[in-house]
């Protein structure tokens, strides 16, 4: 198995500058998010199809589970810091995240369950992600941060091919039984955690151990470059609508069976996984608030695609491949432009709460875009984001560039 060759120290042939340990927290990642996209490819169509939500209401869920990881973020990357324990604050989100298919599976036919077993699950995800990336920037060398988090991304991406494919299976092998999958989830779910274990080791800097104080990750923001990445993090946030949505318009485009809708998400994950690492050296070289800018071009083509070409398939695919290239060139890479600007004893609360930014800013565009939807109906609501993205972009641009 490849997990046995990864040895803490090793850094030659092809995990080289990026750490073996990146690799690791990848593969970790791979499992989890087969786990995760599982659950998430068929969520939109279980939500409105399945429990009759209108779009207005969806969106407000999407906001909210999306919004509630925002004090979890800023929890998680603080306690990471404060005891040095990045590994174990991570491997408590990714448990949290498996008990939460649990409640899944409790929560039968009532969406206020499903909500809240969702809930559960985007909590866990707020309390690892941060000290997850802190790892991978103290695994890997400074210069290679772009192609480190592209790596890591890459292998995730994998999980997030393979998991609405699982997804599809199961559905199709259980007549569309929808608790088959999260039995499945939850099995995957467990063994990713198992594999952190094992496999991950603890990253530690080369700082003295004195504990970082609160208003030490707090005061963050009174550096003039995190802010504005702080401001920038919001306003694309802004601008940006979930992922359901855009999935549930091509479906409405295609007329698509409910039971077809998890290949949507594998469309956007190949694209991701194709380009997440070559993005990342890209942007390693060239300068990576660029490639953060150029995902955002990508983003207001989809926006201008799902508006404008309804009934077409060679749009939906191209929709969906351009959507993929916005997360390959904004996910990871956004992380890996703020890390050499946070100090080591913070880094993982200064990237929670870049996060906690993102997170609180897709609360509110998921909100406005779903009551846009419902209001002025799917044509126009896409105008408004393109529109959003447009307005946004100038101003964002100046943001990154002079974070540098």
């Amino acid at each position: 198995m490849y997990l046995s060759s990864v040895r803490p120290g090793a850094r030659s042939g092809v995990v080289g500058a990026i750490g073996a340990n990146v690799v690791a927290l990848g593969l970790v990642s791979l499992v989890t998010d087969v786990s995760s996209e599982m659950v998430t490819a068929v969520l939109p169509a279980y939500l409105v199809f399945g429990l009759s939500l209108s779009i207005a209401q969806y969106g407000l869920m999407d906001g909210l589970y999306t919004g509630v990881t925002a004090v979890t973020r800023l929890l998680g990357g603080y306690t990471a810091d404060r005891w040095r324990a990045r590994k174990t604050v991570a491997g408590a989100g990714y448990a949290l995240s498996a008990v939460a298919k649990i409640g899944l599976l409790a929560a039968g036919g009532s969406a206020l369950g499903v909500g809240a077993a969702i809930a559960a699950d985007r909590m866990g995800k707020g309390v690892r992600t941060a000290p997850r990336d802190a790892m991978i920037t103290l695994s890997a060398e400074p210069a290679a941060l772009g192609r480190a988090f592209g790596v890591h991304r890459t292998l995730d991406s994998v999980g997030a091919f393979l998991g609405p494919l699982v997804a599809l299976a199961v559905l199709a092998g259980t007549a569309q039984a929808y608790d088959a999958i999260f039995v499945v989830s939850l099995c995957v779910a467990v063994l990713g955690v198992l594999l952190l274990i094992l496999f991950v080791r603890n990253s530690h800097d080369d700082v003295p151990a004195q504990r970082p104080l609160l208003k030490e990750a707090l005061g963050l923001l009174s550096d003039p470059r995190i802010r504005r990445l702080a401001y920038a993090a919001i306003l694309l946030g802004l601008v940006t609508v979930g992922d359901g949505f855009v999935y549930l318009l091509i479906q409405r485009w295609q007329g698509l069976p409910v039971l077809w809708f998890p290949l949507l998400a594998v469309g956007t994950n190949v694209s991701y996984l194709l380009l997440a690492t070559p993005l990342g050296a890209i942007a390693d070289r060239f300068g990576r608030w660029r490639v953060v800018v150029g995902g955002h071009v990508a983003l207001l083509a989809v926006y201008l695609l799902l508006a404008g070409h309804r009934g077409s398939w060679p749009a939906a695919i191209l929709a969906l491949a351009l959507y993929g290239a916005f997360y390959a060139a904004v996910d990871g890479v956004l992380m890996a432009t703020a890390s050499p600007l946070l100090p080591k004893r913070v880094r993982t609360s200064g990237l929670a709460l870049l996060q906690t930014c993102q997170a609180l800013a897709y609360l509110l565009s998921s909100v406005i875009f779903g009551l846009a939807w419902q209001a002025f109906g799917p044509d126009r609501a896409g105008f408004v984001a393109a529109a959003g993205v447009l307005v946004a972009l100038p101003l964002a641009v100046w943001w990154l560039r002079s974070a540098k």
